[in-house]
């Protein structure tokens, strides 16, 4: 059952309405074909509705607020001009306000599809007198499949205009700029970010750099600790963003206070134990956050990946980190939110000047899997400098092979990265062979175990 007129709904209704047209393109995709501008008694309602079928039909998505700004200077009505920009004023806040837009969306395609229905059946009363069946049959069939979900997938020829605007990927900056000149503006819907390191390195406090970053931009994040407590990641978030080292933060509570009242995102940080949680356990926290506080996070940051468990029992270690990584990377395009987690490389890497893919723990197809695969070295010289070098193992959305300095301060995990240093560093391992053609590269040690092994060679020799 569905109200008789559309006006029956109220104001509020119908400005919910034109929000889900005006900025869910699945949902103007399912209900173009019933659209109809005489369902709607407000004249500024009409004119948005007739733009947003216009743009539409040419363009295949919604339209933006910058088209709708050019076609309003357009119009010759002074007083309409006042109405349409109030209306597009309430639309846009309730696209990020309303509560109940799925609801709406729901309610309203049951209202279309229920005015086109009658207007079948009415058009039926004068074929039924000609005995045409056929079309009568048409009619209804039409009538019923109106509304109905038509999304078959991104259509390469209608979506030019879809997947060159900027908000389709909705990247969320890092907080270093070169990283978002290499990564089209960061890491956005869908991605699988990794961060590889050794023990102690710095991955975590990385990840805590780049959520802090996200919720002093507007952006709401959930932070999932599988090995630290939920109260010392929270003390770990307190020193970024206030830059007092986490051991002097009681003495500055004042401080801590003030600035995390002002933060315009929301940090929520759930703590589970490591193997005792797997992505099932996540999705349902999601559910709860969404059912309870209508809280959907932009990003997702889990500490580590490499901790949860699998959902189905695996005999082969490899293949549940596979099917955890993979799982993760499902469920981050499922839900068109990126998650980032640092992850472990082999003992082999803990020497390298820089990672490579090859020294990643556990399973080498993580690598596969990851949207954008970062690594970070820090050798015992670096942890005493406060130094580190960043390498891109993988970039979906740029360049990779890169490698860059930076400079690290764990006291409150801020991280300033400096500049590519890749051509230094491939100059320097072209050195290193030619120096391990000649003598030059073997150490004192290495010497003298040479000698002494050659003068025992000559001894039996001789």
């Amino acid at each position: 059952m569905t109200l008789s007129s559309l006006e029956s709904y109220g104001i509020n209704f119908q400005v919910k309405v034109i929000a889900s047209l005006l900025t869910n393109k699945e949902f103007l995709n399912n209900v173009h074909d019933v659209l109809d501008e005489e369902h709607f008694s407000n004249q500024a309602h009409k004119w948005v509705l007739k733009e947003i079928l216009s743009y539409y039909h040419k363009y295949h998505t919604t339209p933006t607020i910058e088209v709708l700004k050019i076609e309003l200077k357009k119009l010759d009505n002074d007083v309409l001009k006042v109405s349409i920009k109030e209306q597009l004023k309430e639309a846009y806040e309730a696209s990020t306000e309303a509560k109940d837009l799925e609801y709406v969306q729901k309610e309203f395609s049951k209202f279309c599809k229920n005015q086109n229905l009658k207007g079948a059946l009415l058009s039926s009363v004068d074929l039924l007198k000609l005995g045409d069946y056929d079309s009568i049959r048409t009619l209804i069939d039409n009538a019923l499949r109106s509304g109905q979900d038509k999304t078959i997938g991104h259509e390469y020829t209608k979506d030019v205009e879809t997947r060159y605007r900027d908000e389709d990927r909705a990247p969320i900056p890092f907080p270093w700029p070169k990283f978002n000149e290499v990564t089209q503006g960061g890491y956005g819907k869908g991605d699988l970010v990794l961060i590889f390191g050794n023990p102690g390195g710095g991955k975590s406090w990385a990840i805590v750099d780049m959520a802090a970053y996200a919720a002093s931009l507007g952006y709401n994040i959930v932070y999932y600790a599988l090995e630290l407590g939920e109260s010392y990641v929270g003390k770990r978030f307190d020193a970024n963003l206030t830059k007092i080292p986490v051991d002097r933060l009681p003495d500055h509570r004042d401080k801590v206070e003030e600035v995390i009242n002002s933060l315009p995102g929301t940090i929520i940080i759930k703590e589970y134990a490591p193997k005792r949680a797997s992505l099932d356990t996540i999705e349902q926290h999601l559910k709860k956050l969404k059912s309870l506080y209508d809280f959907v996070p932009d990003a997702i940051f889990i500490d580590y990946l490499d901790l949860l468990k699998t959902r189905k029992p695996r005999k082969e270690r490899k293949d549940e980190i596979d099917d955890v990584f993979t799982d993760a990377k499902g469920l981050a395009k499922e839900l068109k939110i990126p998650i980032i987690s640092p992850s472990q490389i082999n003992r082999a890497g803990a020497k390298d000047d820089v990672l490579e893919a090859d020294k990643i723990a556990g399973s080498y197809d993580k690598i596969m899997i990851g949207d954008i695969s970062l690594s970070l070295s820090r050798k015992r010289k670096d942890k005493l400098n406060g130094t580190g070098r960043w390498h891109f193992m993988k970039n979906r959305f740029g360049p990779d092979g890169m490698t860059f300095s930076s400079k690290i301060d764990t006291s409150i995990g801020k991280i300033e990265i400096m500049d590519n240093i890749s051509e230094e560093m491939e100059m320097m391992e072209s050195q290193k062979a030619n120096n391990s053609i000649g003598y030059g590269n073997v150490d004192e040690d290495e010497k003298y175990a040479l000698r002494k092994k050659f003068f025992e060679l000559e001894g039996k020799n001789g």
